[in-house]
């Protein structure tokens, strides 16, 4: 037998492949402080859902058995007498609350459209450009949220009486902006300060204007901020009741929340009515929240990145 042939090893068995370690699915362990917070959550969730469900339950009820005692969940007679009043523009309590509703509609996208429009350039130059007391400037805006609603009230009154437009909605709409303006310039401009200011310098290197490059590519990427921005703005005009109640003496101009007004008389209440309103009244909010739930959770969690 030649000597190379000898000198060849027997091929090896293979090793067996092991067997991938299984992984273990992890038990759901409950700790007392992840009870707590569950507990906390329900709290929570009830303290929202039950005023609800109570005001939905009254609304179905007659006028007679929203007051009794011990008071029911659930009507044995459920009824949408009182929806059918308030949407039915036929009779007088109809038309009123329709007006009420057509006016909050008015004001609130006023106040959310024009608040955009001068938000967005202010917050824009407060995050890119720099001037002179800039800072100061910033923080000064936020002055006004120092202080109370009603602080405001009686200069306000006597400047919307100067300016001959007391009794018209845009006194309510001129008066949202002042509250709603500061809060919003203050969002935005954290949403601004987020985007790489090297996206507009490439765009401007492209033959974009300062303006095409703020169009094209800042706005479409602060979107969520714009609809967080949109929504606290509309919220903010939607409920608001001391200014539309001193300002609006026309029963014509009125809004939703001082027209409910109308439901509570010298001798009695009617509460089906009452809460067959504020459900209606709580419709579009819940509603526009809803279609805008994706942008407005991507608002909440944007700055929690450091671009």
């Amino acid at each position: 037998m030649p000597a190379s042939a000898a000198s060849v090893a027997p091929p090896r068995a293979l090793a067996p492949a092991r067997a991938r370690p299984r992984t273990k699915r992890r038990r759901f362990q409950v700790t007392p402080l992840g009870l707590l917070g569950w507990l906390f959550l329900a709290f929570l969730l009830l303290f929202t859902v039950v005023p609800m469900a109570w005001m939905v339950s009254t609304s179905l009820k007659s006028e007679f058995a929203a007051i009794q005692q011990p008071p029911v969940w659930i009507p044995s007679e459920p009824s949408l007498d009182q929806y059918t009043r308030l949407l039915s523009p036929a009779g007088e309590t109809g038309r009123q609350f329709l007006t009420y509703l057509r006016n909050s509609v008015w004001v609130s996208l006023a106040t959310t459209v024009i608040g955009l429009v001068v938000a967005v350039p202010a917050a824009y130059a407060f995050s890119r450009f720099t001037f002179p007391g800039r800072d100061m400037l910033f923080f000064s805006v936020l002055v006004r949220n120092m202080f109370p609603a009603v602080v405001f009230l009686i200069p306000l009154f006597i400047l919307m009486r100067r300016m001959n437009l007391y009794g018209s909605q845009w006194s309510l709409i001129l008066t949202y902006l002042t509250f709603g303006l500061p809060l919003s310039i203050w969002l935005l401009k954290g949403f601004y300060d987020n985007i790489p200011p090297e996206l507009e310098r490439a765009a401007r290197i492209d033959g974009a204007t300062r303006f095409q490059a703020f169009r094209l590519i800042v706005l479409p990427l602060s979107a969520p901020g714009l609809v967080a921005t949109a929504i606290y703005a509309f919220i903010q005009g939607w409920n608001e009741y001391v200014y539309a109640r001193t300002f609006i003496t026309d029963e014509s101009k009125m809004t939703m929340p001082v027209g409910l007004e109308k439901f509570f008389t010298e001798y009695a209440s009617n509460w089906p009515g009452l809460m067959a309103a504020s459900f209606i009244m709580s419709v579009p909010v819940v509603v526009l929240f809803l279609l805008l739930q994706r942008y407005f959770v991507q608002a909440l969690t944007e700055g929690a990145v450091k671009h």
